[in-house]
């Protein structure tokens, strides 16, 4: 295959349209959390905003796609794009600049992969694979208990549940993206900290969901625990005000 043949050029410019489309989101979704669109307003136009954001009309739907799945703006047909949420400035804050698109798709790849491991987790489980998320979740207590971050203690628990599932692919398909994960995680956990205690103790009652799910051989409540947890966490990010 040589770089003329027509299907690594398609790739090549997906892959430069979707560099774009995660610019333009991330541009929209700076000028929402600096109160240039307030909540309840209505966008610019397509025409208007890609002319200001310097993109094309098709770069510009796929970040607004964007921002509509993760809650951000909603679309009323014939009317246009309107703000539903205003994500707190504590987001830019604590993510690093240009990551906060490939955050929310590193939660969507998680939800498939982690749900499933948290399946086959409950069927294959062991003694040694129950302690090792115990000893997780019991540092967490004490994070929560200390107002603690505990990023790399929340990391563990999920890379046990992996690793109980039997199936060295899971772990593989984590290690590969540990970094943008740990991104993620230390992102929400941070933004759990700005809020009243309550908010990482919801989070810490859905590890204990899983884990009960799990200790229970009960897959399929493993696999909806896990998926809501991670998908909980994604629109979290995005809860604002």
């Amino acid at each position: 295959m040589t770089l003329e043949d027509p299907t690594v050029k398609t790739a090549t410019r997906r892959g430069k349209d979707r560099t774009l489309s995660d610019r333009c989101y991330e541009n929209i979704l700076s000028m929402i959390v600096s109160g240039e669109f307030a909540v309840g307003s209505k966008l610019p136009t397509e025409h208007a905003l890609s002319e200001q954001l310097e993109v094309s009309r098709p770069v510009l739907r796929q970040a607004l796609k964007q921002l509509r799945e993760d809650g951000v703006v909603v679309s009323r047909q014939g009317s246009g794009s309107f703000v539903q949420r205003r994500p707190e400035g504590a987001v830019l804050d604590f993510a690093p600049v240009g990551s906060i698109a490939d955050i929310q798709r590193t939660f969507e790849f998680r939800v498939a992969i982690e749900g499933e491991a948290a399946f086959l987790a409950a069927a294959r489980r062991s003694d040694a694979d129950l302690k090792a998320m115990r000893a997780a979740l019991e540092e967490l207590d004490r994070c929560v208990a200390r107002d603690e971050l505990g990023v790399d203690t929340d990391e563990l628990f999920h890379e046990a549940i992996c690793t109980a599932s039997g199936n060295q692919y899971f772990s593989a398909a984590r290690a590969s993206m540990k970094p943008n994960i740990l991104i993620g995680l230390n992102l929400t956990r941070n933004l759990s900290l700005t809020k009243p205690k309550e908010r990482m103790e919801m989070v810490q009652r859905e590890h204990y969901a899983i884990m009960e799910a799990i200790e229970a051989r009960d897959s399929e409540a493993a696999r909806l625990a896990m998926r809501a947890h991670v998908d909980n966490a994604r629109m979290r990010v995005f809860e604002g005000q």
